[in-house]
């Protein structure tokens, strides 16, 4: 396996989708071997998945549910698409992947963590992504940003106050634990130098992969 696996991890409205399309812009213009994929979602199956996953409806949905079909997404996303992509030497950025379940769900739902690390490891047949930026931004930010949205919230942006804490808390305590691979970045800080930021530390990698 030569390809390189780069994730991108925040609570909701941090900003990982725009600077994924800043980081993807100039991947192209470099002609690096690149895919983008997001979670949940990325194949047919996994696109459904993420369809229930965060439609509102009146039926509540229980933790352990939600974080088992997020577990089904990112079984077949890493399957269909991931792994074939790394053997092929290509280069993978990810939108969320297997942290945010431990942050969302462990953290934030309260599902024991020893058994979401587990089922992380199983479903994802042990892969560890090379590079992780988590972009951080604190609560008020969020909730600033989702009054300015021009949609309607989905059912996981449209959380709590006090979800969305134990989540951020997870991610500092995730990141705490694997510090080799994290790199936190201030979500408040112009597009720009996120954007640049991010190239400085996917430059070194893409370098080394070609």
């Amino acid at each position: 396996m030569s390809g390189k696996l780069i994730t991108f991890e925040g609570i909701d409205l941090c900003g990982k989708s725009v600077q994924i399309e800043q980081l993807a812009a100039k991947l192209q213009a470099r002609h690096y071997p690149f895919i983008v994929l997001r979670e949940p979602g990325g194949t047919i199956i996994a696109e459904k998945i993420r369809d229930t996953l965060l439609t509102k409806v009146a039926e509540p949905m229980g933790p352990i549910t939600e974080y088992l079909l997020y577990s089904a997404a990112r079984a077949q996303l890493v399957q269909q698409k991931i792994l074939p992509a790394l053997h092929q030497g290509v280069l993978v950025i990810c939108d969320r992947f297997y942290d945010s379940s431990t942050a969302y769900q462990g953290y934030g739902r309260g599902i024991d963590l020893t058994f979401v690390e587990q089922t992380n490891r199983f479903v994802t047949q042990g892969l560890v992504p090379d590079l992780t930026f988590l972009i951080d931004i604190d609560l008020d930010e969020m909730e600033r940003r989702k009054k300015q949205m021009n949609k309607q919230l989905d059912r996981m942006e449209d959380q709590d106050r006090k979800f969305f804490e134990r989540v951020r808390k997870g991610y500092f305590a995730i990141a705490a634990q694997q510090s080799e691979r994290f790199h936190l970045i201030d979500g408040k800080s112009t597009i720009q130098m996120i954007a640049d930021e991010i190239w400085a530390r996917v430059r070194r990698i893409a370098a080394s992969n070609e």
